[in-house]
């Protein structure tokens, strides 16, 4: 089966070498990476384009510039492989994690695979302590990730069968993850991989934090996330 790797990109030069490499060296050729690019004022626009000059797999789109959900839809509809994972520009895939995520796509009822991950920091060393499965409480159920999200894109991959389903996300949806992951419990079974298959990068620049917000910010996401689930539950039933 082919494999797409979708990165929403913004200003990640700092750390998107390290995790092209930890990426390209575990596919085919007829794999790809497809990029979408909502900036590259770091000075790393040329690097990329000399990546995909050099590598064929990558493929660097003009991004919306709408912020990461919409990012990473662009890249996601642009994916053609049969299995798309998801990748943050700077995390560190592990050795052999394509290999051990498509092993679970063998169960056909699998729509969805949720790995776990290592925390490390801004120069890759390892934090130990807690992953993220245990950060998390980790688990499928859409009850459980309506309270609490265990959906981390960086440790998702999909079938494309889901994407007309989950295409195009709707505007109220702030959690690309959440909306993918949830779509794949509604069209089957999400399959949940205990080892740490990836460095997931904390620093100062991460678009996703691991803090909570304010009551009424939660109470706000948690209603436009059921308004989102009717619209989801709509499409699968007219897939059906």
């Amino acid at each position: 089966m082919k494999v797409s790797v979708a990165i929403a990109y913004y200003n990640g030069g700092e750390y998107i070498k390290e995790q092209l490499e930890s990426i390209l060296s575990q596919l085919s050729e007829e794999d790809e990476v497809i990029l979408s690019v909502d900036g590259a004022s770091d000075g790393s626009d040329i690097m990329l384009k000399e990546w995909a000059k050099r590598d064929q797999r990558i493929q660097l789109l003009n991004g919306p510039g709408k912020g990461v959900v919409c990012n990473f839809e662009k890249a996601i509809s642009h994916c053609s492989g049969d299995i798309i994972f998801l990748s943050d520009q700077d995390d560190i895939w592990k050795e052999n994690k394509v290999k051990k995520v498509m092993k679970a796509f063998r169960n056909p009822e699998i729509m969805a695979v949720l790995h776990n991950g290592e925390l490390m920091d801004g120069q890759g060393n390892r934090l130990g302590g807690k992953t993220l499965f245990e950060m998390r409480n980790s688990r499928s159920g859409i009850i459980k990730n309506l309270i609490r999200n265990s959906y981390i894109g960086c440790c998702m991959a999909f079938r494309k069968e889901l994407l007309p389903v989950i295409l195009p996300i709707p505007k109220e949806m702030y959690m690309h993850d959440y909306w993918i992951g949830t779509a794949a419990e509604l069209c089957g079974k999400v399959g949940l991989l205990q080892e740490p298959l990836i460095g997931y990068r904390r620093h100062d620049t991460n678009v996703t934090q691991m803090e909570h917000g304010s009551l009424g910010f939660m109470i706000k996401k948690r209603m436009d996330m059921l308004r989102c689930l009717r619209v989801l539950k709509a499409r699968v039933k007219e897939q059906k």
